[in-house]
């Protein structure tokens, strides 16, 4: 009877460490893949971990600046998604590994729970102190004292490569100000040029926000963790930024087809819907990749007109009316428009108008329009 019982818990005993070893092995094998696709393989992957940890992560902040209704304080506390999310990814790593290598510590020498994971810390992490003299986990030991340092140095040399991305993205959205105030509105964009006389000059931001937008649509599918890094003042943002670029050129080509920026424009609202539909596809936010120019937009033709009046009482000059431009505006916005609404939304980003919805309630932002404080005006002329 003994010798049975024996018997039984000795299969028993094996059964649990063959299953410790197939969990841990599994596991191990999801940390790495999650380690690669994030830090080393650029191939716009996506991470599961990283949108679990982003959903998370901004639904404690959310909550958080809940009691504020000011969008300036919601957007200080959302300014600690992106660090939040970096740390707890390294930390879902290493206690990620820590768990795959207790199991395969359990499995290969039949320790203790509690002693396997000791060992498993102690060697993941390089501190030494439970070295064991069993033969059996030396290369197991071996292996988890190269992981713990080497996901530690990846995250660090992952950083440089977010920032320079992030710093490209933000210069041009800051130089954007200077011509369309913020939050940024893509009829404002056009109004400005021509109060100034520099409708002319859209060409060169034309051509400066192809490049940028092709640069955003690698790097932020490549490394989704940049979406959650937000502009340094509360009022900017790279999405409501690159829509109203792309409605301004959508505006632009549908009000004046003959200027001579037409060309640059054009290019820019490719580059510009191409690289949103390369996040979406990341970030599982579904789209149409072909629409029908004459599929409805959640932007109204009232609210079309009403920016129509706005550039040509600037002194925008127009070859088209309204009405006229309105089916090839239409036709333009209507590749980007959910995609950017969808990406605006999840962002928290500042609600401009033409952006869609938010999940907090608050009203549309107009851009600021401070008073004319140029030499040459005459309120500011010597008397």
């Amino acid at each position: 009877m003994r010798r049975g019982l024996g018997g039984a818990m000795r299969w028993a005993s094996d059964l649990m460490r063959w299953m410790s070893a197939v969990v841990g092995l599994a596991l191990l094998v999801v940390v790495l893949s999650s380690i690669l696709r994030n830090l080393v393989v650029t191939r716009g992957l996506g991470s599961a971990l990283v949108r679990m940890l982003w959903l998370a992560m901004r639904w404690v902040l959310r909550r958080a600046s809940a009691p504020f209704h000011s969008y300036e304080t919601r957007d200080r506390f959302l300014a600690w998604l992106a660090p939040a999310v970096l740390i707890a990814m390294l930390w879902s790593w290493l206690i990620g590994l820590l768990v795959a290598y207790g199991l395969l510590m359990h499995a290969a020498s039949g320790l203790s729970w509690p002693d396997s994971f000791r060992e498993a810390g102690s060697s993941l992490l390089t501190l030494g102190f439970a070295s064991s003299a069993r033969t059996a986990l030396n290369p197991l030991d071996f292996i988890a004292a190269a992981s713990g340092p080497l996901v530690i140095a990846l995250q660090i040399a992952y950083l440089p490569t977010l920032y320079g991305a992030y710093n490209r993205r933000e210069l041009e959205v800051t130089l954007l100000q200077s011509r369309a105030s913020q939050p940024a509105w893509g009829p404002e964009l056009l109004a400005r040029q021509a109060l100034v006389g520099t409708v002319d000059e859209l060409q060169g931001l034309y051509e400066n926000w192809e490049r940028l937008a092709a640069d955003i649509g690698e790097t932020h599918s490549n490394y989704p963790v940049l979406l959650s890094f937000r502009s340094p003042r509360p009022y900017r943002g790279w999405v409501v930024a690159l829509i109203a670029v792309m409605d301004a050129a959508a505006m632009h080509i549908s009000l004046a087809p003959s200027a001579a920026s037409v060309p640059a424009a054009r290019l820019m609202l490719r580059s510009g819907f191409t690289a949103l539909r390369d996040i979406a596809r990341v970030v599982h936010i579904p789209f149409n990749p072909d629409p029908d120019p004459g599929d409805p937009l959640q932007l109204t033709f009232e609210e079309y007109a009403e920016a129509v009046a706005h550039v040509t009482k600037a002194g925008f000059v127009v070859e088209r009316s309204t009405e006229e431009s309105w089916p090839h505006f239409r036709g333009w916005r209507v590749n980007y428009e959910s995609i950017g609404y969808a990406l605006a939304r999840s962002v928290d980003a500042v609600p401009a108008l033409w952006s869609g919805g938010r999940d907090f309630p608050h009203a549309p932002l107009a851009p600021r329009r401070p008073t004319d404080r140029r030499p040459e005006s005459p309120r500011n002329r010597p008397s």
